[in-house]
């Protein structure tokens, strides 16, 4: 079968050949955004997450506007905060760019508070839920009657129905999020951890969709340092931290909005959980959660070590790939090079 191997963009800010270095030719601006994503396209990549935070950066969705129809096959995979959107016109919004993408679009469901806001877990989750099943609704029935915890409509889906809805991507490790996604998404996301690790979410998840009659796609999310050799990609492992102040580092991740979710407690108990050299098993190095807040892992080795790595994660059921390396357009071109050639690449269907 063939895997959706997709690229990052820069949208957040952080993207640089050494972390703790800024680059200033490698800033979160329109125009290195357009050459990332334009390249990913030009390379053959499938998709491209366009992250969000709440750090400066792009707006994903408007840079999605701006550069998705200047692609030529690559779709599109904007992060949107539901927290932050009416669903019809998002749904209407969706509709649009879907159309003039022709049918390249796909979201990133992004599980949110509004500026400001400051929900429970509990609480965020059931709106999302509620925002994902609305966004089905406006896509694909006539009229919406729907009388929620969160919104109340009753409409005429004459602006929002589509042929074409975007899939829904979402991601999340605690229970909440894992039933969420079992529910309502079209392709679950995972940080990369361990083989055994991914394994079990991969089972508990596929078990938690068959309770309600689904089944769902699963796309890992992680970094990559590919190189000829091991010792190579060792030795670049080593050089992308070897700037870093642990104390900038430590600032970073507590910067973030959501450095105490259950996904980066994970990652950072399998960072602890590493030896020495910061590798948690063959393959998976932990070095990068030294100073990022999501995910903290890189899949490192020479190309061999890496294909039998990705190749390992797909025996459990990934089919989607989500890739990034430091600095994102040098590495998308090392990974095009090295690693779409051993692969059939395709879209999820």
């Amino acid at each position: 079968m063939p895997f959706e191997i997709s690229w990052f963009a820069p949208s957040c800010v952080g993207d640089t050949a050494r972390l703790g270095v800024d680059d200033p030719t490698r800033r979160a601006t329109f125009a290195y955004n357009e050459r990332v994503i334009r390249l990913a396209d030009d390379l053959g990549f499938r998709n491209v997450l366009i992250p969000s935070s709440f750090v400066p950066g792009m707006d994903p969705w408007t840079l999605a506007a701006a550069v998705g129809p200047t692609t030529r096959s690559t779709r599109l995979l904007p992060a949107v905060r539901v927290g932050e959107f009416d669903p019809p016109m998002f749904a209407r919004a969706a509709k649009s760019l879907q159309q003039i993408m022709g049918g390249r679009l796909t979201i990133n469901i992004i599980s949110s508070d509004r500026a400001g806001e400051s929900l429970s877990s509990t609480d965020r989750y059931r709106r999302t839920a509620e925002a994902m099943v609305l966004l089905r609704s406006f896509w694909a029935e006539e009229h919406v009657r729907f009388d929620g915890q969160y919104w109340s409509y009753d409409l005429a889906t004459d602006a929002t129905r589509t042929r074409t809805p975007p899939q829904m991507y979402f991601g999340g490790a605690s229970e909440l999020a894992r039933d969420v996604a079992a529910e309502h998404a079209d392709c679950y996301l995972m940080w990369v951890e361990g083989v055994d690790a991914i394994a079990g979410l991969v089972d508990d998840v596929r078990n938690r969709a068959a309770r309600h009659g689904r089944q769902l796609h699963f796309g890992l999310r992680t970094h990559i340092i590919v190189r000829e050799t091991e010792a190579e990609a060792r030795r670049a492992a080593s050089d992308l931290i070897s700037a870093l102040d642990p104390d900038v580092g430590r600032r970073w991740k507590e910067s973030s909005h959501d450095h105490q979710s259950e996904g980066v407690r994970r990652q950072d108990e399998q960072r602890a959980a590493a030896g020495d050299d910061g590798f948690v098993e063959e393959g998976l190095w932990t070095g990068i959660g030294v100073a990022r807040s999501g995910v903290g892992a890189a899949i490192t080795g020479s190309v061999e070590q890496v294909e039998a790595k990705l190749q390992a994660y797909a025996n459990l059921g990934i089919d989607s790939f989500i890739l990034s390396g430091y600095p994102l357009d040098d590495e998308a071109r090392r990974v095009a090079e090295m690693l779409l050639p051993r692969f059939e690449v395709g879209y999820l269907e």
